[in-house]
């Protein structure tokens, strides 16, 4: 990249919004949707390819380019609304500092993605990852109303809005959840709130995996509605068994209730968290793949949970291994080959089973690609997609990988 195209951007951005990342790459750290706009209208123009970062505390920041765009000046929390249980922020803002903000007004975002508490809304949001909260609020999808996404061509583009809505029959705020940037990046997001529970109170039990499965299985048929009923690896758990960790949220005859259930339902030897330990509990696990060098996931449904861990656990290994008990979902964490994760991706395939490559150094992401298809044509709808929000392939994303 040429001096004096540099000097257009810091023309366009301001002097102090365009620096070096340690790899000696152009960074332009644009502080408003207009900004980002202007940045990739100017990479379109010029033919540079842009990897996105936030914070770099979750998507490795190798992936070959001419110019990083920096989200980190989006950081801005636009506007919380108790009475309308909704919240704009944008994409910059990290997860820990919402949390500080809504807890002013005696709300939260029901999501604890994992990773470090310093990770982006944005981050988030684009590659759709949920924690154990998944179980009783649902993915990341639900958490979102609305957003802004500006295109690799410069355009911005504002699905949704401040309740559900759909665009031209098609809902592009939904597009935009797990795309990892490959349909533009997120620069605004609305997300639904919740008022902070009465009451909380975290369970575990330890044991065999096939017991601590089937207590789920169990526990589904009761209809208990957790917030989280998570299956942790003893690599997860730091215990020589594997351990079961429920988690009851609501009000106190709510909670109450669902204690009931559980000690009724299993027969399990469930022991109770203290308060003041819960939480770091929660955030021991959310943090536990946190260094991992990449991160899979696969939807598959609790009636399936038992044999896509036998295929996860041989195929990979049993290292940090999460799993939703109570409505399904896996995520492992750890090393493999190339090959291991190809494997992975083929034999989920026959199962019909969607597998994701969250987080990956860039060698593995292009060799995999973020998405594991399981059905023909797949490929080809995201190819059109892509052309439409990213014309000229700018941004650097591997959505599907190269054999």
């Amino acid at each position: 990249m040429q001096p004096p195209v540099l000097e257009r951007l810091r023309a366009l951005l301001g002097p102090d919004a365009v620096t070096r990342d340690p790899a000696g790459l152009p960074r332009a750290t644009p502080d408003s949707a207009e900004g980002v706009a202007l940045t990739c209208r100017l990479a379109h123009d010029e033919g540079w390819r842009v990897r996105v970062e936030g914070h770099g505390s979750w998507v490795p920041g190798d992936a070959p380019a001419d110019l990083v765009l920096c989200t980190r000046g989006l950081d801005r929390i636009s506007s919380v609304s108790p009475a309308d249980l909704v919240a704009t922020v944008e994409a910059g803002v990290p997860m820990d500092a919402l949390a500080r903000r809504l807890a002013e007004d005696g709300m939260w975002l029901a999501l604890d993605a994992p990773g470090r508490p310093e990770r982006t809304v944005g981050s988030v949001v684009a590659t759709a990852t949920a924690g154990p909260l998944r179980a009783g609020f649902g993915p990341v999808r639900d958490h979102v109303l609305g957003c802004a996404v500006v295109t690799g061509d410069g355009r911005i583009v504002k699905p949704g809005g401040r309740v559900v809505k759909n665009v031209a029959g098609y809902d592009l705020t939904k597009l935009q959840v797990g795309g990892f940037g490959g349909f533009g990046i997120l620069t605004e997001i609305h997300v639904r709130l919740r008022a902070v529970p009465r009451r909380d109170v975290t369970l575990v039990a330890r044991g065999s995996r096939d017991a601590l499965t089937l207590a789920g299985r169990d526990l589904l048929a009761t209809g208990v509605t957790l917030a989280a009923l998570e299956l942790l690896s003893p690599t997860v758990a730091a215990e020589p068994d594997w351990v079961l960790a429920a988690r009851a949220l609501g009000t106190e005859a709510g909670v109450h209730a669902d204690l009931d259930r559980i000690a009724a339902a299993t027969g399990l030897g469930w022991a109770t968290v203290p308060l003041e330990r819960s939480h770091a509990f929660w955030d021991l696990i959310a943090r536990a793949g946190a260094g991992a060098t990449a991160t899979v996931r696969l939807g598959v449904l609790q009636d399936g949970l038992d044999e896509a861990l036998d295929l996860v656990t041989h195929e990979l290994d049993e290292g940090l291994v999460w799993a939703g008990a109570l409505h399904g979902g896996i995520r492992w964490a750890g090393s493999a080959e190339v090959s291991q994760f190809r494997a992975l991706r083929r034999l989920a395939a026959t199962r019909e089973i969607p597998l994701t490559l969250e987080r990956a150094p860039w060698a593995l992401r292009q060799a995999v690609g973020h998405f594991g298809a399981y059905r023909e044509g797949v490929g080809q709808l995201v190819g059109k997609l892509r052309e439409t929000f990213d014309p000229a392939h700018r941004l650097v994303v591997a959505l599907e990988g190269v054999e």
